[in-house]
């Protein structure tokens, strides 16, 4: 059947794929929401005064890059130990264990207070980053895995709107506690409790969605990987396109096992067309960690303060401007661009505009030094800096904001997708940590500095390296492994075409034995 010759799809044909992104990436909304919530909480006066660390540059410094990076060290830790556990019971019940843990350490955090003092919030912060980082491994695979071709880029990219939303609540949450909360546990309580809204609202839709059909077919569940993957599409079991698409899984199932018999993980990491994949999954998310973004975003109310918009209020306004600006460009390139553009170009651009806004802003606040008087207005060279970070975040987010996670998830075959998710999520959680430990410190040695240096980063690094990535827009998944050299392309070919001839004949002979069903080397019983 030609493409020309396909019964047209249904208006909302793809809708239960968005039902599972959706539920799935609720705990990419904690993801945002527990990096972002912590800079906002330190800076509170009362949370300064009641832990005594008030007026104290240093000590203030100190816990402030705590609170925030020890959730990125759980999370190193989570991502990692999340790949043997998703390749062992699947996607979706990893995803439903780690929301579980991430729920302990949000009660740990939320209960600290007087005779429980900042170690339950230390404490309470590596157990949800624990969760959080096995989540932000897992859930992309989950999606991606689930995704048809011509809409996944779109559907992963929800991956990074919901950060976003997380990121752009929490400082809305630390700014509303600020106006109407002048002292009590509640000026943390609040925001920390808040965190159990997404998780459980995760846990409970995580038992209205199916596993990944890729998962099962690999796992020799052929009956149910079909049948779930029929019910994604919304579409019959013998319909021709599910036909072709399962043919094509399970062609790259087949192949991947034939490779790896009597290989370990250095095949997995080292195979032919295995390691540039991983190369460029651990890349890719440490120069996202250096562009600056996440030094805005974890401590946009220092980061504001240091540009002249003095007083918590103010700062804490400035950032939750910014999180909706974020927001919104994140959803409008998700939505509309992302499958124009492509991936690399649109890294390309975004790391080109982010660099020359990084470098206005520092020659700006060189020449124009803001004013430090707490409360003062901000002049115009303070409003012009807040713009620049404004437009600077609209760069972010066609580009290096959700793409890494958009790229990552393409390239990777079924056999390797949880460990490359595992790196990459690790490399990110990794110069996550670091970037969190050291931005409070930098914000106060290097001045203007700062942005000239995540300036030079981002055009000279990030430029350079999202030119030498291959497209992967419109390509399916189980192309990549000619894209990346694994596989000839005539032999990809004559696999796919061998297994949907096979699937044919089982349909056309539905009343033989069950025994006559099962195909050897590469053969599926449906």
């Amino acid at each position: 059947m030609s493409v020309l010759d396909e019964p047209k799809l249904a208006t909302f044909q793809n809708i239960r794929v968005y039902w599972l992104a959706f539920i799935a990436y609720w705990g990419i909304v904690l993801f945002g929401y527990d990096t972002g919530v912590g800079g906002g909480v330190v800076a509170q006066n009362y949370f300064q005064e009641h832990f005594g660390f008030e007026g104290n540059t240093a000590k203030k410094n100190a816990i402030s890059s705590n609170v925030v990076s020890v959730l990125q060290a759980g999370a190193f830790f989570g991502a990692l130990g999340s790949a043997p556990i998703s390749a062992k019971i699947g996607r979706r019940w990893t995803l439903f264990i780690f929301s579980l843990i991430f729920s302990v350490g949000a009660i740990l955090q939320t209960v600290s207070g007087g005779s429980r003092g900042i170690g339950y919030i230390y404490g309470g912060r590596v157990v949800a980053g624990i969760g959080i980082g096995a989540i932000s491994a897992v859930a992309p695979a989950y999606v991606s895995e689930c995704s048809p071709k011509d809409v996944r880029g779109r559907i992963t990219g929800l991956f990074q709107i919901m950060v976003a939303l997380g990121v752009m609540l929490s400082y809305w949450i630390n700014l509303g506690v600020t106006l109407h909360v002048k002292t009590g546990f509640e000026v943390w309580r609040i925001p920390f409790a808040i965190q159990l809204v997404p998780a459980g609202i995760m846990c409970l839709g995580l038992l209205t969605v199916r596993e990944s059909p890729r998962w099962l077919a690999s796992v020799d569940a052929h009956d149910k990987a079909l049948a779930n993957l029929a019910y994604l599409r919304r579409l019959p079991v013998t319909d021709e396109r599910i036909t072709r698409e399962y043919a094509e899984i399970q062609a790259v199932v087949m192949e991947e096992r034939q490779a790896r018999q009597g290989l370990g993980l250095r095949e997995a990491f080292l195979g032919k067309g295995n390691w540039p994949r991983f190369v460029i999954a651990f890349t890719i998310f440490l120069f996202q960690q250096w562009c600056g973004q996440n030094s805005v975003g974890y401590y946009a109310p220092q980061i504001f303060q240091s540009i002249g918009y003095t007083g918590t209020s103010n700062s804490l306004l400035a950032s939750g401007i910014y999180g909706i600006v974020k927001l919104v460009a994140t959803a409008i390139f998700v939505f509309f661009l992302v499958e124009t553009l492509g991936r690399r170009w649109s890294l390309f651009i975004s790391a080109i505009g982010m660099g020359t806004l990084f470098f206005i802003i520092g020659a700006l606040e060189k020449t124009h030094p803001p004013p430090t008087t707490p409360g003062s207005t901000p002049p115009p060279a303070s409003k012009a800096m807040a713009a620049m970070l404004y437009i600077y975040v609209c760069f972010y987010s066609m580009g290096w904001g959700p793409l890494p996670w958009v790229y990552v998830s393409d390239i990777f075959p079924t056999r390797t997708r949880h460990y490359g998710l595992a790196v990459a999520s690790a490399s990110q959680w990794l110069w996550n940590f670091v970037i969190s430990k050291i931005t409070p410190t930098l914000v106060t040695d290097l001045g203007f500095k700062l942005f000239l240096m995540f300036g030079t980063i981002n055009v000279l690094g990030m430029g350079v390296f999202s030119l030498l990535l291959p497209e992967t827009k419109g390509r399916s998944l189980e192309e990549m492994d000619i894209i990346f050299g694994a596989v000839d392309a005539n032999q990809r070919r004559a696999e796919i075409e061998a297994e949907e001839r096979a699937i044919h004949h089982d349909f056309k002979h539905p009343n033989q034995q069950e025994g006559d069903s099962v195909r050897s080397e590469g053969d599926v019983k449906v």
